[in-house]
């Protein structure tokens, strides 16, 4: 096949907008979250197809939204219809109340209800029928994310002979907690009939290998590096790991503008008095809020000679509130956020503001470029772009990054970032007065360092790298869009 008639096909979860109702019409938002943040500037250059649900159970026609979406992201979007059952068991369900909590070690999270699998399986075997429909021989089927691993064997079945490829953007477990999994065997199988399989870092590749070894009879593993290869029967499945990114350029160009600019000088304007530290993160028990709020209390409480000269701005973003433990961790937090603000708030000074929205590009980059220093301290993370988008937009190359030493980010960036453990309160607020203290050559040479690995590993580079991994081609190899 030609390359002008090569196309990408995406296939994750939700498409890339958001609908919420304005009266009696729809309102169309852009999405959120590090899968849109990575694959839209993608496909908007070099075009193709994004297959996804809507975000809406029910039968309400909104076709004309997705077509407008489409036109707007510069893409076409296909729709996967759920109802209200589908979620239930499917996207509440299992995805979310099993999968995202056991691939996060927090098995005491999850629920195995038996009744999702079957839910699981019928949506993972929808969501093929719609890629069959949309996928040509010489195409690139990518799927995306811990809601589709039984996606692979439905394209199988279906009979579809593009190449298929999917990437985990959440990390795997280890063994032990792995082994907790009812479905264990039956999703290993299922992500075996992909032709690659893609992990964030070699830790979270290295645990799939040793789970594959466990409960997968007749399998060998060969080769070395980033790629190696898997053999079961006559089917060889490449498995490598590549790090996401982001579109570098793109941050670093928009946190330069006027907008940003002034977005930033209202922040100080707000907060006008010391450093600025900045937490950014959706509402969820893996991102280690309620931790991060007991380490900046403890910093507050061995430095009383830095009150007033720091404050904690910290960003959640609403998440899955209709899910019981979600709504738990809201409370719990602004309950923290209480308490500490009672104990130290004086005239003139509030130790943290607390924003729970959210934010806009431009207003979100402001808080980027008036932040001193970025705390992003989750539990276990399979990247957290915003450690990237905070170094892309320091556009002053004077803030210092203390991130989580359980972030798929860790391993890139733990030469010149503070890594901590989200855990060890002591050390998260010992690395806060570090990095307060750190004089301005040391802040810059550490940022300088970290832009450039941001750069030189960026949204283009994880796309490229892994297409060349899925013997797909390259990046080049799929036409740009005229426009």
């Amino acid at each position: 096949m030609e390359n002008d008639s090569r196309k990408l096909i995406i296939a994750s979860n939700r498409l890339p907008f958001i609908l919420e109702r304005d009266g009696g019409s729809w309102k169309l938002l852009p999405g959120s979250g590090g899968l849109v943040t990575a694959l839209a500037p993608v496909l908007r250059d070099r075009g193709g197809i994004w297959i996804g649900w809507p975000g809406l159970s029910g039968t309400a026609d909104i076709s004309g939204q997705i077509s407008r979406a489409s036109d707007e992201a510069g893409f076409d979007m296909k729709p996967v219809y759920l109802d209200a059952e589908d979620v239930r068991r499917y996207y509440k369900g299992l995805s979310n109340e099993v999968l995202w909590p056991l691939f996060h070690d927090l098995q005491s999270y999850c629920n195995f209800d038996p009744s999702y699998w079957q839910s699981y399986l019928d949506i993972n075997a929808r969501f093929a029928g719609v890629i069959g429909e949309q996928a040509g021989s010489g195409d690139f089927i990518w799927v995306h994310d811990y809601h589709l691993l039984a996606t692979g064997s439905e394209i199988r079945k279906a009979g579809i002979s593009a190449s298929t490829g999917f990437f985990l953007h959440i990390p795997f477990p280890p063994l032990d907690i792995f082994a907790k999994l009812p479905w264990r065997s039956e999703i290993l199988r299922s992500m075996l009939d992909y032709d690659l399989i893609g992990f964030q870092t070699p830790r979270d590749r290295r645990n799939f290998i040793q789970c594959l070894r466990t409960f997968v009879d007749d399998i060998a593993i060969v080769g070395k590096g980033q790629v190696i290869e898997a053999r079961a029967g006559e089917k060889t499945i490449r498995i490598g790991y590549f790090p996401i990114s982001i579109d570098y350029t793109e941050f670093s160009q928009l946190a330069g503008s006027r907008e940003v600019a002034d977005a930033a000088w209202f922040i100080h304007e707000d907060i006008p008095k010391g450093k600025i530290v900045l937490g950014v993160d959706r509402l969820d028990y893996t991102k280690g809020i309620p931790y991060r709020l007991r380490a900046f209390e403890d910093f507050l409480e061995k430095h009383p000679e830095l009150h007033r000269k720091i404050t904690l701005v910290q960003v959640v973003v609403p998440s899955r509130r209709d899910i019981p433990v979600y709504e738990e961790l809201k409370i719990e937090i602004e309950r923290m956020v209480g308490e500490i603000n009672g104990r130290f708030t004086r005239s003139g000074w509030v130790p943290i503001h607390y924003i729970f929205r959210s934010l806009s590009r431009p207003e979100l980059l402001g808080y980027y470029r008036a932040a001193e220093i970025a705390l992003l301290t989750p539990l276990k993370d399979g990247m957290n772009l915003v450690a990237k988008e905070y170094c892309a937009s320091n556009i002053e190359r004077s803030g210092v990054l203390i991130l989580s030493e359980f972030a798929g980010a860790a391993p890139q960036m733990k030469k010149e970032a503070i890594l901590v453990n989200p855990y060890n309160i002591e050390q998260v607020s010992d690395a806060i007065f570090q990095a307060w203290t750190m004089d301005l050559r040391e802040r810059r040479s550490r940022m300088e360092k970290l832009q450039a690995s941001v750069a030189r590993n960026d949204i283009y580079w994880w796309v490229n790298s892994y297409l060349k991994a899925s013997l797909a081609g390259a990046l080049d190899d799929f036409p740009t869009v005229s426009t």
